[in-house]
């Protein structure tokens, strides 16, 4: 009884803290974008030689590739410009097909906030404009890639923010683009099996953040939702023959991580800055990729009460010794967002880890 009184408080204290009483940033409630792309409707209506298209919320990305293996590069492209923002989130798809659609989507949007994303070179491998907005970026070379990696990032990250100046190496592409480097990917440098220069690295908005730290920080209720969008990303890697990704999960993003965990064929999965990844311990989230957990000593993330009651909390620390999760270090790391600053102790681990390499 008096374990139970001890929860009650404990659970009580996570209300009060992510509620904004302790002086954090209540957020505003946010409505989950699920569900195919906008468009979605033309294109069940459409077809080609005759043939139904795959249904974008059905169809597996595995039967999406062998369909757009089937036809020709007309067909290919009368499709592409018929339905851009179908073709450009439909997992399976093929990669330079999706960039050429996202461009398209982008400047069909006729919005300033997005413009940048529809810039030469950039490689936009999924947008969404409903809501405040998802995108989806590559670095690095996708196609051909040995190694990827792919960075699940936590509260007030969407497509119309997605740009705007940041820290360096903080924010989803800032921590892409500092991991390629600290691999010796951006530079050139390597080649061959676990060389960074075979290493491509995605930055995935691909679902709705809690915006401050609310109550949507504090439930699951949009990370169950990002989970299923993550577990389908990570198929669709699979479908156009990319290798087992690497993720990488920071905050409320490790949330989503240990909720998708066991739908994807992460070969490793590294949460940091993580209030919590909804399982006692690393076994109990059913992966069998190999499980890594950081945290920094001025990482406000510490103050969380891990705690998981009635809906409210994330549970045990990741990096708590009774979840069992292969420690980073991070004792020079500082804040909540400083993991992938280069000449951090975590940066060069993550590196490693990233290439493959880590023991």
């Amino acid at each position: 009884m008096r374990r139970f009184g001890r929860t009650l408080v404990t659970a009580a204290l996570a209300v009060t803290l992510v509620g904004g009483t302790a002086g954090w940033a209540s957020g505003d409630s946010q409505t989950a974008v699920t569900g195919p792309p906008p468009g979605t409707d033309a294109w069940r209506a459409d077809t080609v030689s005759g043939r139904s298209l795959p249904d974008p919320a059905t169809t597996a990305p595995r039967e999406v590739a062998a369909f757009f293996a089937g036809l020709d590069d007309a067909a290919r492209h009368r499709l592409l410009r018929s339905h851009p923002l179908v073709v450009g989130n439909l997992e399976g798809a093929p990669l330079p097909l999706r960039y050429e659609a996202n461009r398209i989507a982008v400047a069909a949007t006729g919005e300033a906030r997005y413009a940048s994303l529809a810039a030469p070179g950039r490689q936009i491998l999924a947008f969404d404009p409903r809501g405040r907005g998802q995108v989806v970026e590559v670095f690095g070379d996708l196609e051909r890639a040995e190694h990827v990696s792919v960075i699940v990032p936590g509260s007030d990250n969407d497509a119309a923010g997605y740009d705007t100046r940041r820290k360096p190496a903080t924010g989803p592409a800032g921590m892409a683009r500092s991991l390629r480097e600290a691999t010796g990917a951006e530079s050139g440098t390597g080649s061959g099996s676990g060389s960074g220069g075979s290493l491509a690295v995605v930055a995935w908005i691909g679902y709705t953040t809690p915006v401050g730290v609310g109550l949507d920080a504090a439930d699951g209720r949009l990370a169950r939702a990002g989970a299923a969008r993550l577990a389908r990303f990570t198929a669709g890697l699979d479908a156009v023959g990319a290798p087992d990704p690497v993720l990488f999960c920071h905050s409320y993003g490790s949330v989503v991580c240990g909720l998708a965990a066991r739908h994807t064929d992460a070969a490793d999965i590294v949460a940091f800055g993580s209030p919590g990844m909804r399982a006692a311990t690393a076994a109990a989230l059913r992966t069998g990729a190999r499980v890594w957990a950081a945290r920094g000593p001025s990482d406000w993330i510490a103050d969380v009460p891990n705690v998981e009651f009635a809906g409210i909390g994330h549970g045990v620390d990741p990096t708590s010794a009774a979840f069992g999760a292969r420690r980073v270090p991070a004792a020079d790391v500082e804040g909540h967002t400083g993991y992938f600053v280069p000449g951090t102790q975590s940066l060069a681990a993550f590196a490693t880890i990233a290439k493959g390499a880590a023991r």
